[in-house]
């Protein structure tokens, strides 16, 4: 395993960290306890010292997961999680009051809770869930975080990014009140090489990496005849004639696959490490053999240039989270 420096935090971080959303289970119908504590086991003997959860993922279930490998590995291991906005809905809308997303009670409460969910005394990097940047300069939400800073709570601040929004991020970075942000990036969506990237290379802001496979449409296992089960997100993610659209644009990326890459989910995460503003990739795995295969992509080979100008013209502008 490779490491970088997330930012002006200072932590070097495995460039390739747990994504645990699916660990969480309930809007992932075929999510395994048992398996997902094996494969974070497996995880962190490969490397991986950057574990990403929420505490909305399974109303705290994946924190709570988290927390029985946590305590033999404390003292190797950053976690980071995300404070949920109070009105629950994703993503933060323009116009919308901060009152209603993350006024000072919520987050000093959602912070504790967290804190007591993963088993520890102090949060490495805490997250707001979503973000607008009109609260930027506001003052409620940012008196909180520095009460949770004071207080050994936490230890850095970021924000996770609205979904396909990289740019509503950009004022808050100017204003120096935060550590990190988390995008979706991919060879599909590659938006925040536009704005977001340099402004993060410019102020030094960590880059954590989110959706490198697009749900799963980058690894190239989603088919039109692909069935999830029933309940499981994906349901509504890939509906409709969406899992056509996903194969048809897939196919054309097969035919890049050699010695660069040789599978879909490799050249993907390649394609994320390979831009200088990023610090980690956070794949979801709930398996030993997920975690295996994208650990294995941390060698130090980055994509040549030929490739990357290649996979340009696959950017596909779209938002099938809507």
């Amino acid at each position: 395993m490779r490491y970088r420096i997330l930012g002006r935090t200072g932590l070097q971080v495995s460039e390739i960290g747990f994504g645990s959303w699916g660990i969480g289970g309930k809007m992932w119908a075929d999510s395994n306890d048992e398996e997902s504590i094996k494969a974070l086991h497996r995880a962190i003997e490969l490397g991986v010292n950057f574990i990403d959860t929420a505490l909305v993922y399974g109303d705290g279930h994946s924190e709570r997961l988290i927390s029985k490998v946590l305590k033999e590995v404390r003292e190797t291991v950053y976690v980071a999680t995300k404070i949920p906005p109070k009105n629950m809905i994703w993503p933060a809308l323009k116009g919308t009051p901060l009152k209603d997303v993350f006024p000072y009670d919520h987050i000093i409460k959602s912070t504790e809770q967290s804190l007591k969910n993963l088993g520890v005394d102090t949060i490495d990097l805490q997250q707001f869930h979503v973000w607008n940047d009109e609260w930027a300069r506001m003052d409620e939400w940012w008196e909180a975080i520095q009460k949770l800073k004071e207080e050994g709570k936490i230890r850095f601040f970021g924000i996770s990014i609205n979904d396909h929004e990289p740019w509503n991020a950009i004022e808050l970075i100017k204003t120096g009140r935060v550590d990190t942000v988390q995008v979706i990036y991919n060879i599909f969506d590659q938006s925040p090489e536009d704005e977001l990237f340099p402004v993060c290379m410019q102020y030094n802001i960590g880059v954590i990496v989110r959706v490198p496979f697009d749900e799963g449409s980058l690894t190239g296992k989603i088919t039109p005849e692909t069935r999830f089960p029933e309940g499981d997100w994906r349901n509504r993610y890939f509906r409709d004639d969406r899992k056509q659209q996903v194969w048809e644009r897939v196919q054309k990326l097969e035919k890049l696959l050699g010695d660069e890459a040789k599978t879909l989910s490799e050249l993907a995460l390649r394609f994320c490490l390979s831009h200088e503003a990023v610090s980690t990739v956070i794949p979801g795995m709930r398996k030993i053999q997920h975690v295996e295969e994208n650990c294995s992509v941390s060698d130090g080979r980055k994509l040549s240039q030929k490739m990357l100008l290649e996979l340009r013209k696959h950017r596909w502008v779209r938002n099938f989270y809507r």
